[in-house]
């Protein structure tokens, strides 16, 4: 009897001890573990390591730099845990996973580029972490924002970007400077297929006579052949919804086989500075996405520190989605005071918040930030917002594009 007593008490000791030290351990957490899956190598790198790898960075290091995040009464430094999904689907969902079920993080920030951030979707909201995607575009949106409420897409939808392109285009119409003749390419991957859709939908809507309409497959090297059937059909305007080795791809063929219409469009890609320090003055008139207000302080101060930090600057499109996005889920952390997931999204749902791209909100249905460009164009070595035209720092489109200079 005692020996049964002896053990009884030992197991009781024991469980207490372990719940103990269960407490105490949770209470002795002292930094934020975030974790993220980015495409470091394959056909994605070059837009993740331009856009996504480069604002991660810099907003770690100024947080810790500051001292870590303010979680209550406490300030806790970030710990990263961070994966390569190899430009694949399938590895960024395996990623993801880990980071959520074996690493256990806090946080997880989203990968680069719309095909891995649908896929990746479903295990974010399966376990409750904020999806807050940069560099998406997908007229999903608004049913993926029901379907998964913890999610935010700040780039909007692919009609946005398609509207905000054919308003421009029927401007030049209305003014006798372009006809209906349009050529538009397209990779074959989540961005162009949604992109285009949205385009050949707004194009036709309004009376544009699509010349060319073509895919090409993902990792296309020979993009010649595009451009001679392109320049054979004579277009005012073409529209290229490519990614970033396609883009600087087919701006070179262009240039090599002197197709200059009115009107050159290319991206993603276009409103990086890769594609202004590889073409140098032959990327004066080139229009694409994205686009910002060259006089706004915040604007300025961000490409300042992202220069400073990281060496090199940001895109002019996706760079300043990425980076709001996280201001905002850190003024979120700060706001909740606890790293408890769904309560740092019930205000991400409902706050406003102080960012780059000044005051945003997500609280509306499809979670969309809706003050920024669709439309830009590289001018005098800037790459300068254009449409909306109404859009506070909107610039004026300089049209026709000029020649290509000789090289």
């Amino acid at each position: 009897m005692r020996q049964m007593l002896r053990k009884h008490l030992g197991s009781m000791i024991c469980a207490a001890s372990l719940a103990a030290f269960s407490l105490s351990a949770a209470y002795a957490q002292d930094t934020v573990r975030i974790g993220y899956a980015v495409s470091k190598t394959g056909a994605n790198a070059g837009g993740a390591t331009t856009t996504t790898i480069p604002n991660y960075e810099l907003w770690v290091k100024e947080i810790n730099d500051a001292g870590g995040l303010r979680v209550g009464d406490r300030q806790m430094k970030i710990e990263v845990v961070e994966y390569d999904d190899r430009s694949s689907s399938e590895e960024a969902v395996r990623s993801v996973e880990r980071l959520a079920t074996q690493d256990k993080v806090d946080f997880i920030l989203t990968p680069w580029g719309t095909a891995n951030n649908l896929a990746v979707g479903p295990i974010f909201d399966k376990y409750g972490y904020p999806q807050i995607a940069g560099t998406s575009v997908t007229d999903m949106a608004p049913k993926l924002a029901a379907r998964w409420p913890n999610s935010y897409w700040l780039l909007g939808t692919g009609g946005s970007y398609a509207e905000g392109l054919v308003d421009l285009l029927v401007k030049l119409r209305e003014e006798g400077k372009i006809g209906d003749s349009v050529a538009m390419a397209s990779i074959a991957d989540g961005f162009g297929i949604e992109l285009a859709k949205a385009g050949r939908t707004a194009l036709q809507g309004h009376d544009f006579k699509l010349v060319y309409d073509k895919t090409y497959p993902l990792g296309t090297q020979d993009l010649a052949p595009i451009v001679n059937e392109v320049k054979a059909s004579n277009p005012d305007v073409f529209i290229a919804f490519s990614y970033p080795p396609d883009t600087l791809g087919l701006t070179d063929q262009a240039r090599v086989l002197n197709f200059n219409p009115k009107l050159f469009y290319t991206g993603v890609a276009t409103a990086f500075p890769l594609y202004k320090d590889k073409f140098g003055a032959a990327a004066e008139g080139v229009v694409s996405l994205g686009g910002i207000d060259p006089n706004d302080e915040k604007v300025r101060a961000y490409i300042a520190r992202h220069k400073e930090v990281v060496g090199k600057e940001p895109d002019r499109w996706a760079s300043f989605m990425t980076y709001a996005g996280l201001q905002a889920l850190q003024q979120a952390i700060e706001k909740a005071g606890t790293l408890d997931k769904e309560k740092v999204n019930e205000v991400l749902r409902t706050g406003t918040f102080d960012t780059v791209l000044g005051q945003i909100s997500f609280d509306n249905k499809s979670r969309q930030v809706p003050n920024i460009f669709t439309v830009g164009q590289w001018q005098d070595g800037e790459f300068v917002g254009l449409e909306p035209a109404d859009h506070s720092g909107a610039g004026k489109l300089v049209f026709p594009k000029p020649a290509w200079p000789a090289q």
